[in-house]
């Protein structure tokens, strides 16, 4: 077995310690976009559960939305579900509210509590992919995981 990468083994840990068996795979190609992603493991885009990270604008308050991959997110839609407009925050931001960054965003193991927001569309797959800590890793997962997973709230998002 392969030594992943410390992002990549903080999100098998987290993933461990929430009594989840699947396992993060380290690619020695990227999987920063939807589209990488699907290439490397032989699936569709939709099937890419893609991590988003907003913040409110008045209150400054970090949000993740967790696309998929075929999905673009209407932030006017945002804006009604949340309350205030989202706007999408620079690089320093995702990194001190999740402790990952953009490009590996995963689902669980976030350095700050997020609000998060599920993309309906994803729960109509068998099998997705999401990031794991690093541009280049990701794990497999049943989508109806993503729920008690994070805490989130399943939304349209287109």
């Amino acid at each position: 077995m392969e030594l992943l990468s410390p992002s990549a083994q903080r999100v098998q840990d987290a993933l461990r310690g929430m009594g989840f068996g699947y396992e993060v795979i380290e690619f020695a190609q990227t999987t920063r976009t939807a589209a990488e992603a699907a290439a490397a493991v032989g699936c569709t885009v939709g099937q890419i559960a893609k991590s988003l990270v907003f913040k409110t604008r008045h209150g400054g308050r970090p949000l993740l939305v967790i696309a998929s991959g075929a999905n673009r997110v209407n932030e006017k839609a945002m804006r009604a579900i949340v309350g205030e407009p989202i706007e999408k925050p620079d690089a320093d931001f995702v990194r001190q509210q999740t402790g990952f960054v953009i490009g590996g965003v995963p689902p669980l193991g976030h350095a700050a509590p997020l609000t998060i927001f599920i993309d309906e569309d994803l729960l109509q797959y068998d099998i997705i992919w999401a990031a794991a800590g690093t541009p280049n890793a990701v794990f497999r997962l049943a989508p109806a995981d993503l729920l008690p997973m994070t805490g989130g709230q399943a939304i349209k998002v287109t």
